[in-house]
Protein backbone atom coordinates (compact mmCIF):
# COMPACT_ATOMS: atom_id res chain seq x y z
CA UNK A 1 0.00 0.00 0.00
CA UNK A 2 2.74 2.09 0.53
CA UNK A 3 4.21 1.73 -2.96
CA UNK A 4 0.25 2.78 -4.16
CA UNK A 5 0.17 5.75 -1.80
CA UNK A 6 2.56 7.98 -4.36
CA UNK A 7 0.89 7.21 -7.23
CA UNK A 8 -2.61 7.90 -5.69
CA UNK A 9 -1.43 11.44 -4.51
CA UNK A 10 0.64 12.00 -7.67
CA UNK A 11 -2.99 11.55 -10.10
CA UNK A 12 -5.11 13.62 -7.47
CA UNK A 13 -2.13 16.19 -8.06
CA UNK A 14 -2.20 16.08 -11.71
CA UNK A 15 -5.86 16.53 -11.90
CA UNK A 16 -5.71 19.28 -9.01
CA UNK A 17 -3.50 20.94 -11.50
CA UNK A 18 -5.17 20.53 -14.82
CA UNK A 19 -8.71 21.70 -13.19
CA UNK A 20 -6.58 24.61 -11.98
CA UNK A 21 -5.30 24.97 -15.46
CA UNK A 22 -9.06 24.71 -16.64
CA UNK A 23 -10.49 27.09 -14.46
CA UNK A 24 -7.49 30.15 -15.48
CA UNK A 25 -7.81 29.70 -19.04
CA UNK A 26 -11.89 30.01 -18.86
CA UNK A 27 -11.19 33.46 -16.89
CA UNK A 28 -8.55 34.20 -19.12
CA UNK A 29 -11.12 33.99 -22.39
CA UNK A 30 -14.12 35.59 -20.13
CA UNK A 31 -11.48 38.97 -19.88
CA UNK A 32 -10.34 38.49 -23.29
CA UNK A 33 -13.76 38.61 -24.15
CA UNK A 34 -14.57 41.68 -22.02
CA UNK A 35 -11.85 43.49 -23.74
CA UNK A 36 -12.58 42.51 -26.99
CA UNK A 37 -16.69 43.29 -26.64
CA UNK A 38 -16.82 46.95 -26.58
CA UNK A 39 -14.44 47.63 -29.78
CA UNK A 40 -17.01 44.16 -31.97
CA UNK A 41 -19.78 46.54 -30.53
CA UNK A 42 -18.77 49.63 -31.96
CA UNK A 43 -17.52 48.09 -34.95
CA UNK A 44 -21.20 46.60 -35.49
CA UNK A 45 -22.94 49.99 -34.63
CA UNK A 46 -20.71 52.12 -37.08
CA UNK A 47 -21.12 49.85 -39.44
CA UNK A 48 -24.60 50.04 -39.02
CA UNK A 49 -24.65 53.98 -39.07
CA UNK A 50 -22.23 53.66 -42.52
CA UNK A 51 -24.91 51.45 -44.24
CA UNK A 52 -27.85 53.67 -43.27
CA UNK A 53 -26.10 56.71 -44.95
CA UNK A 54 -25.44 54.49 -47.75
CA UNK A 55 -29.53 53.88 -47.88
CA UNK A 56 -30.24 57.77 -47.32
CA UNK A 57 -28.13 58.85 -50.51
CA UNK A 58 -30.03 56.14 -52.29
CA UNK A 59 -33.32 57.67 -51.33
CA UNK A 60 -32.30 61.15 -51.71
CA UNK A 61 -31.15 60.59 -55.66
CA UNK A 62 -34.16 58.95 -56.06
CA UNK A 63 -36.59 61.71 -55.44
CA UNK A 64 -33.87 64.00 -57.30
CA UNK A 65 -34.32 61.68 -60.47
CA UNK A 66 -38.06 61.74 -60.35
CA UNK A 67 -38.66 65.40 -59.52
CA UNK A 68 -35.69 65.98 -62.37
CA UNK A 69 -37.95 64.19 -64.58
CA UNK A 70 -40.84 65.56 -64.06
CA UNK A 71 -39.57 69.08 -64.42
CA UNK A 72 -38.14 68.13 -68.07
CA UNK A 73 -41.32 67.86 -69.64
CA UNK A 74 -42.45 71.78 -69.25
CA UNK A 75 -45.47 73.21 -67.35
CA UNK A 76 -43.39 72.66 -63.63
CA UNK A 77 -42.59 75.27 -61.44
CA UNK A 78 -39.84 75.00 -58.92
CA UNK A 79 -41.69 75.47 -56.26
CA UNK A 80 -44.07 72.32 -57.34
CA UNK A 81 -40.32 70.40 -57.47
CA UNK A 82 -39.88 71.38 -54.38
CA UNK A 83 -43.48 70.18 -52.57
CA UNK A 84 -42.35 67.21 -54.59
CA UNK A 85 -38.96 66.69 -53.05
CA UNK A 86 -40.41 68.05 -49.32
CA UNK A 87 -43.28 65.40 -49.45
CA UNK A 88 -40.86 62.37 -50.26
CA UNK A 89 -38.13 62.46 -48.05
CA UNK A 90 -39.93 63.93 -44.85
CA UNK A 91 -42.50 60.89 -45.21
CA UNK A 92 -38.96 58.93 -45.16
CA UNK A 93 -37.37 61.20 -41.92
CA UNK A 94 -39.59 63.45 -40.30
CA UNK A 95 -37.20 65.97 -38.57
CA UNK A 96 -35.39 65.82 -41.87
CA UNK A 97 -34.19 69.61 -43.29
CA UNK A 98 -34.56 69.31 -46.55
CA UNK A 99 -33.21 72.00 -49.73
CA UNK A 100 -33.83 72.31 -52.83
CA UNK A 101 -31.67 74.06 -55.62
CA UNK A 102 -32.12 74.56 -59.59
CA UNK A 103 -30.05 76.44 -62.07
CA UNK A 104 -30.79 76.07 -65.75
CA UNK A 105 -28.30 76.75 -68.57
CA UNK A 106 -28.42 77.26 -71.91
CA UNK A 107 -25.87 74.16 -72.50
CA UNK A 108 -24.20 71.73 -71.01
CA UNK A 109 -20.97 73.34 -71.23
CA UNK A 110 -22.17 76.19 -69.54
CA UNK A 111 -23.03 74.38 -65.90
CA UNK A 112 -21.36 75.88 -62.71
CA UNK A 113 -18.97 78.06 -64.96
CA UNK A 114 -18.64 81.76 -65.03
CA UNK A 115 -19.91 84.25 -67.51
CA UNK A 116 -17.84 84.80 -70.76
CA UNK A 117 -15.92 88.37 -71.05
CA UNK A 118 -16.53 89.24 -74.14
CA UNK A 119 -13.59 92.25 -74.09
CA UNK A 120 -10.94 91.91 -71.46
CA UNK A 121 -8.94 94.15 -69.63
CA UNK A 122 -5.73 94.22 -67.30
CA UNK A 123 -5.73 92.40 -65.59
CA UNK A 124 -6.54 89.73 -68.12
CA UNK A 125 -8.18 86.63 -67.19
CA UNK A 126 -10.06 87.91 -64.32
CA UNK A 127 -13.41 90.24 -65.10
CA UNK A 128 -12.95 93.69 -63.16
CA UNK A 129 -13.98 96.84 -63.63
CA UNK A 130 -13.84 98.23 -67.65
CA UNK A 131 -14.82 94.69 -69.17
CA UNK A 132 -17.46 93.84 -71.24
CA UNK A 133 -19.43 90.57 -70.68
CA UNK A 134 -22.07 88.00 -72.04
CA UNK A 135 -25.28 88.50 -69.12
CA UNK A 136 -26.44 84.78 -70.08
CA UNK A 137 -28.92 84.98 -66.35
CA UNK A 138 -29.73 88.46 -67.50
CA UNK A 139 -29.58 89.81 -64.17
CA UNK A 140 -27.59 93.13 -65.42
CA UNK A 141 -24.21 91.69 -63.18
CA UNK A 142 -21.69 89.51 -63.49
CA UNK A 143 -21.55 85.93 -62.07
CA UNK A 144 -19.12 83.52 -61.35
CA UNK A 145 -22.14 81.22 -62.20
CA UNK A 146 -24.02 81.99 -64.84
CA UNK A 147 -27.19 79.58 -64.43
CA UNK A 148 -30.32 81.14 -63.66
CA UNK A 149 -32.55 80.59 -61.07
CA UNK A 150 -35.56 77.99 -61.65
CA UNK A 151 -35.90 74.93 -64.36
CA UNK A 152 -35.30 77.24 -67.56
CA UNK A 153 -37.50 76.84 -70.94
CA UNK A 154 -37.48 74.51 -73.31
CA UNK A 155 -34.09 72.19 -74.56
CA UNK A 156 -32.56 74.62 -71.44
CA UNK A 157 -30.02 72.45 -69.63
CA UNK A 158 -31.19 72.01 -65.90
CA UNK A 159 -29.15 71.34 -62.68
CA UNK A 160 -30.93 69.98 -59.53
CA UNK A 161 -29.25 69.78 -56.32
CA UNK A 162 -31.10 68.05 -52.99
CA UNK A 163 -29.66 68.61 -49.81
CA UNK A 164 -30.66 66.81 -46.46
CA UNK A 165 -29.91 66.83 -43.05
CA UNK A 166 -31.39 64.56 -40.41
CA UNK A 167 -30.51 63.44 -37.45
CA UNK A 168 -27.85 60.76 -36.36
CA UNK A 169 -29.19 57.24 -36.60
CA UNK A 170 -26.91 55.95 -33.74
CA UNK A 171 -25.44 58.61 -31.06
CA UNK A 172 -22.43 56.36 -30.47
CA UNK A 173 -21.52 57.92 -33.42
CA UNK A 174 -19.83 60.44 -31.30
CA UNK A 175 -17.34 58.39 -30.30
CA UNK A 176 -16.17 58.32 -33.73
CA UNK A 177 -16.15 61.99 -33.87
CA UNK A 178 -19.26 62.43 -35.69
CA UNK A 179 -21.68 65.10 -35.20
CA UNK A 180 -25.07 64.62 -34.27
CA UNK A 181 -26.60 65.21 -37.80
CA UNK A 182 -25.78 64.35 -41.18
CA UNK A 183 -26.05 65.24 -44.40
CA UNK A 184 -26.52 64.20 -47.69
CA UNK A 185 -26.04 66.60 -50.61
CA UNK A 186 -27.36 65.36 -54.48
CA UNK A 187 -27.12 66.35 -57.94
CA UNK A 188 -28.11 65.76 -61.03
CA UNK A 189 -28.33 67.73 -64.78
CA UNK A 190 -31.06 67.29 -67.66
CA UNK A 191 -31.96 68.89 -70.59
CA UNK A 192 -35.21 69.80 -70.75
CA UNK A 193 -37.73 68.86 -73.63
CA UNK A 194 -37.67 70.56 -76.53
CA UNK A 195 -41.80 71.42 -75.75
CA UNK A 196 -41.69 75.02 -76.98
CA UNK A 197 -39.53 78.05 -78.97
CA UNK A 198 -35.92 78.72 -77.42
CA UNK A 199 -34.15 82.00 -76.98
CA UNK A 200 -30.47 81.51 -76.31
CA UNK A 201 -29.56 85.76 -77.33
CA UNK A 202 -27.37 87.08 -74.27
CA UNK A 203 -27.02 90.76 -74.11
CA UNK A 204 -23.22 92.11 -73.52
CA UNK A 205 -22.71 94.52 -71.02
CA UNK A 206 -19.81 96.94 -70.29
CA UNK A 207 -19.47 98.19 -66.71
Amino acid sequence: MNRRFPLRALGRAFGALRGGALRDARAATIVEFALILPVLCMMLLGTLDLGYRSYVSSVVQGALHDAARMATVGNVTTAQIQTYVQNKLQAFSRNATITTTTRSYSDYSGVSTPERITSDTAPVGVYNQGDCFEDANGNGTYDADRGRSGTGGSEDVVYFEVSMTYPQLIPVGRLFGWGSTVTTVQNTVLRNQPYGARNTAAPIICT
